[in-house]
């Protein structure tokens, strides 16, 4: 088949199992089949996939016609104007979680040396992009899964930070030896076990559950991250946490006035909050 053939029948393929922008889409997979650019693509409709391209062109079709989720397909997902590799051992880093970076790197880019520890390392796109971005500081990640430890290592020796990241198989701070990091951040599953099929197919049947659900209300790690950090951070240290679009009223609860100093609620870009930065006593 051609080109113009296999963008046609991909597409096709995707609308008919609901998947949005099915052309896009099935332009994307072809893409990455055939290791080339849109231009290419565009440019040569008659050109005629060979045996091996046609098959590999049909299996991710079909995998995304499943509602696998594209990022797991082709492998990587962009994240703070990086690459990462991802697979179902993962969460996929998503667009918000970038505005935790971004807040960290602004309240950390004038100090000097540093170091931060993050809680549910995962791709380990948090830590890499921090440490990138800001030179003067290094980071201990840890993880429960051992095989989201690996995929972390490997982006950060991607992004040549690895020197600077020491990865910790743990669970919560298990493994945490260290009593004086200046920060900590994490991105917690926050998705109340109620509310996991509500959530897209993508999501529910590909992501990894643990890196999703935290309880009842969805507050389980977050409480351990607010009740358990203060004993491994410096006065004044701080906590920075990603949580869901309605538990900012329930988290400011959660933190104990006589044990930090304060506490700001940050906003995505929808206006609704989303981050939580706290300061220790």
């Amino acid at each position: 088949m051609t080109i113009a053939e296999a963008l046609k029948t991909g597409a096709d393929s995707l609308a008919t199992h609901a998947i949005p922008s099915p052309e896009h889409e099935s332009s994307l997979l072809l893409r990455h089949v055939l290791k080339c650019d849109a231009a290419f693509v565009y440019a040569h409709p008659d050109r005629r996939l060979n045996a091996m391209e046609s098959i590999l062109f049909k299996a991710v079709i079909k995998r995304r016609a499943s509602h696998e989720p594209f990022q797991y397909i082709v492998g990587k997902q962009e994240f703070f104007g990086m690459d990462f590799e991802v697979t179902p051992d993962v969460l996929i880093p998503r667009p918000e979680t970038e505005i935790l970076v971004e807040a960290v790197i602004e309240e950390y880019k004038e100090r000097g040396a540093f170091r931060f520890c993050e809680i549910g390392v995962g791709s380990g796109c948090i830590s890499t992009a921090l440490l990138a971005n800001l030179p003067q500081s290094s980071a201990v990640g840890v993880d429960i899964s051992t095989a989201a430890i690996e995929i972390a290592g490997r982006n950060a020796r991607r992004h040549n930070v690895s020197e600077r990241l020491e990865l910790v198989h743990s669970d919560m701070f298990d493994g945490v030896s260290e009593t004086s990091f200046d920060l900590f951040v994490s991105n917690p599953p926050y998705v109340p076990d109620g509310d996991l099929d509500s959530l897209q197919q993508e999501v529910k049947g590909f992501e990894p559950r643990v890196a999703l659900t935290g309880g009842t209300d969805g507050l389980d790690i977050v409480r351990t991250l607010i009740s358990q950090s203060p004993k491994y951070l410096i006065p004044n240290g701080f906590l920075f946490i990603e949580i869901g679009w309605d538990q900012s009223e329930r988290v400011a609860d959660l933190l104990d006035r006589r044990v930090w100093a304060s506490f700001e609620l940050m906003p995505d870009l929808q206006g609704i909050p989303r981050i939580v930065k706290a300061r220790l006593n």
